[in-house]
């Protein structure tokens, strides 16, 4: 039986000594026996494969909008073809999100490479604000 005190504040019971010890031999043994399958099974979640479709259905949505603008005013055809890319891209979008749902979406915001990007926003971001805020004092 658990006890309300060995349950973590995040809902998880933790794991035994014995129970630690089992998990870290089997992670050693699929290291030594297969060094690239335990580094694709390190690397892959669950939401891996949602985030990659999501990413490539932003981009074809970008390229069905451009494709469908600059061949607007030329050619109907190609202007049809990507309304049709764009529209694909928007059903494969919506999937994706629906696949991902809030806890795949966080995980998304949390990766290496968004916080990069967020970074490097957020630095942009205050750099203009310094650059206000310095336009403002020298104006009064």
């Amino acid at each position: 039986m658990l006890n309300a005190t060995s349950v973590e504040p995040e809902g998880r019971v933790p794991l035994s000594k014995d129970e630690e010890r089992i998990l870290s031999e089997i992670e050693q043994q699929l290291y030594e026996s297969d060094p690239r399958l335990a580094r694709e099974v390190s690397e892959t979640t669950i939401y891996t494969d949602a985030l990659h479709r999501l990413k490539w259905s932003i981009f074809g949505f970008v390229g069905g909008v451009a494709l469908m603008v600059v061949t607007l005013s030329t050619s109907y055809l190609l202007a049809f073809v990507g309304f049709l890319g764009m529209l694909g891209s928007a059903l494969v979008l919506e999937r994706s999100i629906r696949r991902l749902g809030k806890a795949g979406l966080e995980q998304g915001r949390r990766s290496q490479k968004t916080a990069s990007i967020r970074d490097a926003l957020g630095s942009t971001r205050q750099k203009m604000r310094e650059r206000f805020e310095r336009g403002e004092s020298g104006r009064n």
